[in-house]
């Protein structure tokens, strides 16, 4: 099977793009493995007739916003993101009703129709400097509550209000002190993504998107890791740094980024589905927002 996926991708001048908590096996056949926001600058970039992006819907949107005139499917069409559906069209116009003088920015885990609100985009990687280069003093960040704490946190000066409230990513809020007591126990570095909750942020070593991980793991030491985020995360810090020990919590899996399958990947490359398609108007707005962000970087 992996053979006729690289047959059908020469075939079809498609590139597959994987986002790091994808399986290994789907990440050994993706052109590129990265967190949101390499997965979005690369898909801006690309000039194969055909995206395929192994992740969830937000960021196969995200690549058909940046990349119009491309084809651009997801294998499988029913591969969310819960926190997504946490920020709604309504509720960031009722933010913007009660604050007229705050910007939005909307972290890129939403909706093509949320972004298309935004007056940019960020994410985990980027949040703060997205948001220190707003002249608003007031910002309304969604959906992430807990990314909103990191960025309040970062830039006391700002005021950020989360909208929702209470938006959060079941996978990062599943780790807790008791996680990080267990790791202070078997030593090394406590790495967390900035989407877990704050008291577990101010106790660990260092807050990292995944991209960000990667990077530091490059230019770390020798002492292992204790790595709060998605389970696959560690899998690919394995690969890239076999001599290294990194530590998971096997729970934490996100069952919407384990839908695809290597059967999944190679019907899509055959029969071109499942395509997105989204209203011009929309993507129009949505794009502003995240080139915008592409240009503040990372």
């Amino acid at each position: 099977m992996e053979k006729e996926i690289r047959a059908l991708k020469a075939e079809k001048n498609a590139i597959v793009m994987a986002h790091n908590y994808q399986p290994l096996e789907i990440q050994a056949l993706a052109d590129v493995v990265g967190d949101s926001l390499e997965l979005a600058v690369k898909a801006k970039e690309a000039e194969a007739d055909l995206i395929v992006i192994c992740g969830v819907r937000f960021m196969a949107e995200t690549a058909k916003i940046l990349n119009p005139e491309r084809k651009v499917v997801i294998p499988v069409q029913d591969a969310g993101c819960p926190l997504a559906d946490y920020l709604t069209p309504d509720l960031i116009r009722e933010a913007k009703r009660r604050h007229p003088d705050a910007a939005v920015v909307v972290y890129v885990n939403s909706t093509a129709e949320s972004k298309a609100l935004a007056d940019v985009t960020c994410t985990s990687a980027n949040a703060v400097r997205v948001v220190a280069s707003l002249p608003n003093e007031t910002i309304i960040f969604g959906p992430d509550s807990n990314l909103a704490s990191y960025v309040q946190r970062e830039l006391p000066e700002k005021t950020i209000i989360p909208v929702p409230p209470g938006g959060h990513c079941y996978v990062h809020t599943g780790f807790t002190l008791a996680d990080v007591e267990a790791a202070r126990r078997r030593g090394g570095i406590v790495v967390c993504h900035p989407e877990c909750r704050p008291e577990v942020q101010d106790q660990a070593d260092l807050i990292a998107s995944t991209g960000g991980m990667v990077r530091g793991a490059a230019g770390a030491g020798d002492e292992p890791w204790s790595v709060f985020t998605e389970r696959e995360m560690v899998s690919r810090l394995r690969v890239l740094y076999p001599d290294r020990v990194f530590y998971e919590k096997p729970e934490a899996v996100c069952a919407d980024m384990k839908k695809i399958s290597l059967a999944d990947l190679k019907r899509a490359l055959e029969r071109e589905e499942h395509e997105v398609v989204l209203p011009w108007d929309v993507m129009d707005r949505a794009r502003r927002a995240i080139e915008r962000m592409i240009a503040v970087g990372t």
